[in-house]
């Protein structure tokens, strides 16, 4: 199935919207364990959330990288995922979306979000012609993601492991089986106008 080359595609539900990160066991483990995460976790660094599973396993090696051990999927509020993209710039300059290069300066500095669209993977990590969202959360939009929009915390690292022995195996039906859902997420053409390059 071919897919438009910028389109956000995530678990959600009526009310949530799953993101994934990666991280040292001293921060991802209590995050799991207490739906929150510890106070080592610091809340004044750029922060970059990914509704795409397998783009997470391409960034984190399946939870091999040294500091992305344990993979984390995050229930976020939707409000709160919408607020973060609303209020998003592109981490780049785009001609077509912004009126000049200092336009899109100014803009960045005063964004608490930024939007990278990063190639999509398969089952191989390879990439994908369509692109998946990367969203940078700082300042409020890095506190109000940790204090307030997330919903839920699971350790998903165990999934992570068992998908990639899989499609080491060669079953990619299995291995796709274990895959979360990750329909279209509905966000308003509005919402996403000027975040598509």
């Amino acid at each position: 199935m071919k897919h438009p080359e910028h389109q956000i595609r995530a678990a959600h539900t009526d009310t949530t919207v799953t993101v994934y990160q990666a991280y040292a066991p001293h921060i991802g483990e209590p995050a799991a364990r207490d739906g929150r995460f510890p106070a080592a976790w610091r809340r004044e660094r750029m922060t970059w959330i990914k509704p795409s599973f397998l783009w997470m396993m391409y960034r984190c090696g399946w939870g091999t990288k040294e500091g992305q051990e344990t993979v984390l999927a995050l229930e976020i509020s939707r409000e709160g995922f919408d607020w973060a993209l609303a209020h998003a710039c592109l981490s780049h300059y785009e001609p077509g979306v912004h009126a000049d290069a200092a336009d899109w300066k100014r803009q960045l500095k005063q964004a608490p979000a930024r939007v990278q669209w990063d190639p999509e993977r398969d089952l191989h990590l390879r990439p994908l012609p369509h692109r998946s969202l990367q969203l940078g959360l700082a300042g409020e939009a890095s506190r109000r993601y940790a204090d307030e929009w997330i919903v839920s915390v699971t350790d998903v690292t165990e999934q992570a492991g068992r998908v990639r022995e899989l499609v080491r195996e060669g079953d990619l039906d299995g291995a796709r089986a274990l895959l979360p859902e990750e329909p279209v997420y509905p966000a308003a053409d509005a919402l996403l106008a000027h975040l598509r390059p």
